[in-house]
């Protein structure tokens, strides 16, 4: 594996304020990570409560940051299921290495916390965000018209999924 994960971490706020602000072509108008101190702060308290897991995806060896994956929205009980939710940052787009982050945080959600489910929600103009989660095996499972307010405009998404005894096979 050429990438390793961790959670996000108040020492990672340089780093990613920065990776975010490089990356505004990339994620516009799929996602817009924060791009202040302030903006970082309060997605880390967000981000590492106990129903949210937010991960920094790094490469092995240099630990440079190349993305984020999160698990959230755990809903225990005869749910046992979660949103996942990632993107990467420039110049790490396109390579692979969020395939790999993804993997290793969906191995995490099943083995780890032991969840049933997860479903991703895309905007479905986001091809290549698509793309990765149907190279690991999510399926589509409906539409959702004007589902998440994203750049201050509800946008539709497509809803994928993969259970946990798909994923370990």
């Amino acid at each position: 594996m050429r990438i390793v994960i961790r959670p996000l971490e108040a020492k990672d706020e340089r780093e990613f304020i920065a990776a975010a602000r490089r990356s505004r072509k990339l994620h516009g108008p799929w996602v817009y990570p924060p791009s202040t101190v302030r903006a970082f702060r309060a997605y880390l308290v967000r981000s590492g409560r106990g129903a949210n897991h937010t991960f920094a995806a790094r490469i092995r060896g240099s630990g440079e940051i190349v993305g984020v994956v999160s698990v959230s929205e755990i809903v225990r009980g005869a749910f046992e299921s979660a949103y996942l939710g990632y993107y990467a940052f420039e110049p790490h787009a396109g390579k692979g290495l969020m395939s790999e982050a993804v993997s290793s945080v969906i191995d995490h959600a099943f083995r780890s916390l032991k969840l049933h489910r997860l479903e991703a929600n895309i905007q479905p103009g986001n091809k290549d965000s698509i793309a990765l989660v149907k190279r690991l095996g999510f399926k589509r499972e409906g539409y959702s018209p004007r589902y998440l307010k994203i750049g201050g405009r509800w946008q539709d998404h497509e809803r994928w999924a993969v259970l946990r005894e798909e994923w370990m096979r």
